[in-house]
């Protein structure tokens, strides 16, 4: 039923809300500002856009999306609630505003109600658009994340570029898209209880990590290697399949601009790896601790 569907999305929306605003400080109180706008805006889409099919079809039955006005409202309201391309922007800069935890929470629990609505309304969507919408975030995670230095921007980016794939798939095979989601959370959950174990948040931190844990550093090393679907390790498999089903159906071309869009992104996987990994002892340093430790005292809202 649609009306719980949109009560459902808007009790997961009012719910993140504290948690990323729970440091009072104006950073996170615009993330949080930011989050809750950009989840309200789509979500009053997903309302008009069901009402819109209710009265063609009398039916608020999710199933049945009949007319097209009231599936591209849909589908332009659940991209920008997953923060696809061209709806992205609010992405980067909201997890860049919280903590840790919560940028883990929004790449990865977040990202499940929209994508349970795309799965169950896959047949009536448009997939010229979808495909469209698919490269261009592919493309937007790829180029925008080669400039940055702060680990959050790069996970909303890599974020970005992984559900570009899961799209791509959408209305050719839903197994395949529950298969890459399912392994996108899992790398992008390991790699980011790394990040918090060992507090890491810019380049210079991952640099730093060999002195802290030799064991944690192997592990995002190949979690990132994973990320960016080099051919052993997992993350290779879901686009090896998607390409391979894009192909059976006759996308070759498509296929073809994916594959070489994902070098972008592989570029600064690589470039995160080599930092953590392979530089040498003069640069870095031989201390466990960092030099910005975590406040003991909590904070009060000004």
């Amino acid at each position: 039923h649609w009306f719980l569907a949109w009560i459902g999305l808007e009790l997961n929306t009012m719910s993140i809300i504290p948690i990323l605003a729970k440091h009072h400080y104006p950073r996170a109180t615009e993330a949080a500002t930011k989050y809750f706008i950009i989840q309200a805006i789509a979500s009053s889409l997903i309302l008009f856009s069901s009402i819109m099919n209710a009265w063609y079809t009398g039916t608020w039955n999710i199933t049945q999306l009949s007319t097209y006005p009231s599936t591209i409202t849909l589908t332009i309201a659940l991209f920008m609630k997953l923060g696809l391309a061209p709806m992205h922007f609010w992405l980067p800069e909201v997890m860049q505003g919280t903590t840790l935890t919560s940028a883990l929470i929004i790449t990865t629990w977040q990202k499940l109600p929209p994508m349970s609505l795309l799965l169950m309304t896959t047949n009536h969507l448009p997939p010229s658009i979808i495909i469209t919408m698919a490269i261009a975030s592919i493309l937007v995670g790829g180029w925008s994340g080669l400039n940055q230095v702060q680990m959050r921007k790069i996970m909303a980016f890599s974020s970005i570029a992984h559900l570009g794939w899961m799209m791509a798939i959408l209305t050719m095979s839903q197994k395949l898209t529950i298969l890459t989601l399912m392994i996108y959370l899992m790398m992008t959950s390991s790699l980011f209880l790394t990040m918090i174990f060992t507090s890491t948040k810019t380049f210079k931190d991952m640099s730093q990590l060999w002195t802290i844990s030799p064991t944690l550093t192997t592990t995002c090393m190949l979690t990132l290697l994973s990320l960016g679907g080099l051919p052993p390790l997992i993350g290779f498999l879901p686009k090896w399949l998607i390409l391979k089903e894009l192909i059976n159906n006759h996308l070759i071309l498509t296929a073809i601009i994916m594959a070489i869009l994902w070098l972008l992104s592989l570029m600064f996987y690589m470039r995160l790896t080599y930092t953590a990994t392979l530089t040498i002892s003069p640069n870095t340093t031989n201390s466990m601790m960092k030099w910005r430790f975590k406040p003991n005292s909590t904070t009060n809202p000004t």
